[in-house]
């Protein structure tokens, strides 16, 4: 099964694809997507990024959480559910 990550601060030119890319050095991926914003079209800076396994998510935050992107250090984090019916993940601080 699966594990989502959330990849937060990048650059607001990278598409999906790039951010697919750049995850698929460390394993393979089932999913990428940056998230857009609804009104304008434009990247909201951060989106989820889904690994094959539990292991390629984790090696995946050891290699690329603080990894300079474009000018941008990347912020890697296991995703976590928000709950309340809404669907989506976010971060847990």
């Amino acid at each position: 099964m699966g594990k989502k990550l959330f990849v937060g601060n990048l650059p607001f030119r990278v598409t999906s694809e790039q951010l697919g890319d750049l995850f698929a050095k460390v394993g393979t991926i089932q999913s990428a997507a940056v998230i857009m914003d609804r009104a304008t079209g434009q990247s909201r800076g951060f989106g989820f990024v889904e690994m094959s396994s539990e292991d390629e998510a984790r090696r995946a935050v050891e290699e690329l959480n603080g990894q300079d992107f474009d000018g941008r250090k990347l912020n890697v984090s296991e995703a976590h559910d928000r709950g309340g019916g809404g669907g989506g993940a976010r971060p847990r601080y």
